[in-house]
């Protein structure tokens, strides 16, 4: 499998049917597969420590929020990114979930045994 192959999400998955003719133009323009690697990358330089989002924002200047924080939900469902449940203090007053790249044998084990 191409390693570009393992990343993007479909348009037809960034918008709701009811959304305007707006919102699907948009959803058809986002590189989600070039996204999606970069935010995994990202996470992935912070290594078993981890990093929060805001941290992942600050690592790829030139990109919002609005447009990194989408990214998560599809690298977790992909098991290319996954949470533990630790938290970190980030710029805004609410903690934030650590995300991190590669399980160690003992937790992916613990984790693929959990149901969701």
């Amino acid at each position: 499998m191409d390693k570009d192959e393992q990343f993007g999400t479909p348009a037809y998955m960034l918008r709701r049917n009811q959304d305007p003719d707006t919102s699907h133009e948009a959803a058809d323009l986002v590189d989600t597969t070039t996204l999606e690697r970069m935010v995994c990358e990202v996470i992935g330089s912070f290594g078993e420590h981890g990093c929060i989002g805001d941290e992942v924002v600050r690592y790829m200047p030139g990109h919002g929020v609005q447009t990194i924080s989408p990214r998560y939900a599809p690298l977790i469902r992909k098991r290319k990114i996954y949470r533990r449940g630790d938290k970190r203090k980030g710029s805004a007053t609410r903690k934030q979930l650590v995300m991190r790249t590669e399980r160690r044998k003992k937790e992916r084990d613990f984790f693929e045994l959990t149901p969701d």
